[in-house]
């Protein structure tokens, strides 16, 4: 459950790598470029959906809450400087979308196939930003060939539900 799909208000889904989990305030985090569609539409504040799924145990969760995108920020800065460098090589290339002649990385060519050094890096923190979801529903649906079971769960609550 390490990629789940997002969604966006524009009814627009990806998959998204989760990097942190908050059990304190259910917050969700992910690294996203502040230049993307995504960061546009999110911006400082947007309804979003989080989809889960684990195949082996047949466990789907659905997620309901609020998301915001922060760069500048010292949970961001820390997000960046916890980030290997291959990571982080990402936000030194061209903005999300950008139209191409042939398939490309939209890297500069200097930083194909390498790890860039710290100094080299330094013009892609402007690019990376984080994106914060705080779960204010969680649908948990397990299929099961004895009988599937579903529970709606909030940060204080938790119901069962018919499936």
């Amino acid at each position: 459950m390490h990629t789940p799909v997002v969604v966006t208000p524009d009814a627009d889904a990806r998959i998204m790598v989760l990097r942190d989990f908050d059990a304190a305030s259910w917050t969700l985090r992910f690294h996203t470029d502040v230049r993307s569609p995504k960061a546009s539409v999110i911006g400082s504040g947007a309804d979003l959906a989080v989809l889960f799924y684990d195949p082996g145990a047949k466990l789907q969760i659905r997620c309901r809450g609020r998301g915001h995108i922060e760069s500048d920020t010292p949970l961001a800065e820390k997000a960046w400087a916890d980030s290997t460098a291959f990571a982080r090589r990402c936000y030194l290339g061209a903005g999300p979308g950008e139209e191409r002649d042939a398939p490309s990385s939209g890297l500069p060519d200097w930083a194909e196939g390498v790890q860039p050094s710290e100094e080299e890096l330094g013009p892609a923190r402007e690019n990376f930003g984080i994106l914060l979801f705080r779960v204010e529903t969680a649908d948990w649906y397990c299929l099961s060939h004895k009988g599937h079971r579903r529970a709606l769960i909030t940060p204080s609550d938790g119901q069962w539900l018919t499936p």
